[in-house]
């Protein structure tokens, strides 16, 4: 799954990159688990990081300053064609409005919304950035998820601004899980979270990384100063693990043998 040449479909997951508030720590620390090879673009770019794998694009790092209030986490991205007429579709769907459509020199062009149920996301327009040139296997990103508070709210939202097709891949009260498609291919879900996630946790985007073995590269996170949520489960989509790393950011490892799994609770 690595064709940089190719852009993402609109809709698509295409891009990750990690708010924190120690860009040292944090790169050293996923560099350490998967392997990553980081490259500081500089001040021009506010100090922002690029991760590689095996030479190949997988996600970013940028510094949290504190000013926003906001804690570190792992941020989602969706491919667009037009950015300003996306934001435009998101908002008339319900969204609020967190970053308006700004251009990232000869990169692309960002904007960052909030859905209705309150998950942060996104969205890339991309130019010489595309977003990963490597996903879906080792090292890279493998999954993306939406945990909602507001099941219907998010179904409706992603589906009517990002033109998402859905699979139902559970549908009890224990597991109600969409599998979304864009032109037929798998790639996202929504998970109904109401249940299960604390109030102090509102919904948001869950990140899956991708390594050859869960129970090692848990053990290597935990010796680098991960905090383990859940540790490393066999599901029916392969075998997870849940954790925080060393600044607090919420990620999942997933090791599989298949191809984008959605993953289980």
């Amino acid at each position: 799954m690595t064709n940089p040449s190719t852009p993402f479909a609109p809709g698509t997951p295409c891009w990750v990159d990690l708010f924190t508030s120690d860009p040292e720590r944090s790169g050293a620390f996923y560099a350490a688990v998967l392997g990553w090879e980081l490259t500081d673009l500089g001040e021009e770019l506010g100090g922002y990081t690029l991760a590689r794998s095996g030479g190949e694009v997988v996600a970013g790092l940028m510094r949290n300053s504190g000013d926003s209030g906001s804690p570190d986490t792992w941020s989602t991205y969706l491919a667009t064609d037009d950015v300003e007429a996306t934001v435009a579709r998101a908002v008339e769907a319900g969204a609020t409005v967190l970053a308006p459509p700004m251009p990232l020199g000869r990169l692309g062009s960002t904007a960052v919304v909030v859905d209705p149920a309150g998950a942060v996301v996104g969205l890339w327009q991309g130019d010489e950035h595309r977003g990963f040139t490597r996903h879906g296997e080792p090292g890279s990103v493998v999954w993306s998820e939406v945990h909602s508070k507001s099941f219907g709210a998010s179904r409706d939202f992603y589906a009517t601004v990002f033109g998402w097709r859905y699979e139902v891949t559970g549908d009890s009260d224990d597991f109600r899980y969409l599998t979304a498609k864009v032109d037929g291919t798998e790639v996202a879900g929504v998970m109904d979270s109401a249940r299960f996630l604390p109030d102090a946790v509102p919904s948001h985007w869950a990140v899956y990384l991708g390594v050859e073995d869960a129970d090692a590269a848990e053990r290597t996170a935990v010796e680098h100063g991960a905090t383990v949520l859940m540790s490393a489960q066999d599901t029916p989509f392969g075998r997870i693990a849940d954790l925080l790393d060393p600044t607090g950011a919420p990620f999942k490892l997933h090791a599989s043998t298949l191809k984008n799994p959605p993953p289980a609770e």
